[in-house]
């Protein structure tokens, strides 16, 4: 689909077996390359967002996984960017054409800075609501932005945050994430889901196999992200 002048984007598209009630565009971490090739992604194909797609399909919804835009290498220090809100605002139209139902962003750990910068810039085009998932506020080697550099207050639609209380990453601690509602003062709804337990950790802190991923909660995870934004 194309994006911004000259810029195409490609997502991969999982319908559910029914009419959707919504849909969401899922929004991987890291730099953000998913890669698309005809049979999926060949990168981050163990992010939290994407190995779960089937899973949002499941609870009704009509997912689209967005891969980095054409001029981009990856999303580090692109993701508060005006340019980067354009890019999701062209998704957001695009889906809003396959299914006529609301759109909801749904960002994990570095993709909860797309989805709120993007709510927080879009005036007009943008998102009925969003999911942040391990919220990033700290700074790392790789990003100098951080879920603190968007502007928070100016997001108007309902927001859900779902945290690991025992989150090991260092750039999303669960303390922040649990204050974060006092900063989204005209967001009509917001709501905090904390979970505990799952499974030992088979990756880094950082990385999706660990807490930061909610490796062995995923399916209730997601059932419950699929409740609120149905709820809302």
């Amino acid at each position: 689909m194309p994006g911004r002048p000259g810029v195409t984007q490609a997502f991969l598209l999982t319908r559910p077996r029914t009419t959707p009630v919504a849909s969401v565009i899922l929004l991987a971490g890291g730099d953000g390359v998913v890669a698309l090739a005809p049979d999926g992604p060949t990168r981050l194909q163990g992010n939290f967002l994407v190995r779960t797609r089937q899973h949002f399909a499941n609870e009704g919804l009509l997912v689209a996984v967005l891969d980095a835009p054409s001029d981009r290498p990856g999303l580090w220090n692109f993701r508060t960017t005006a340019e980067h809100a354009a890019d999701l605002k062209a998704a957001i139209g695009a889906l809003r054409e396959i299914a006529s139902v609301p759109v909801w962003l749904v960002g994990t750990s570095m993709g909860t800075l797309s989805a709120a910068s993007a709510a927080a810039r879009l005036k007009e085009g943008g998102p009925d609501g969003i999911v942040l998932t391990s919220s990033v506020s700290e700074i790392s080697r790789q990003s100098g932005e951080s879920v603190r550099h968007v502007a928070l207050g100016d997001i108007r639609v309902p927001v859900l945050i779902v945290h690991h209380r025992h989150d090991g990453c260092r750039a999303s601690p669960y303390a922040w994430a649990a204050d974060l509602p006092r900063a989204l003062k005209q967001a009509p709804a917001k709501e905090v889901l904390t979970y505990e337990g799952g499974r030992p950790p088979i990756s880094d802190p950082c990385e999706a196999k660990s807490a930061h991923g909610y490796l062995g909660l995923e399916a209730q995870v997601v059932s419950a992200i699929a409740a609120w934004i149905r709820a809302h």
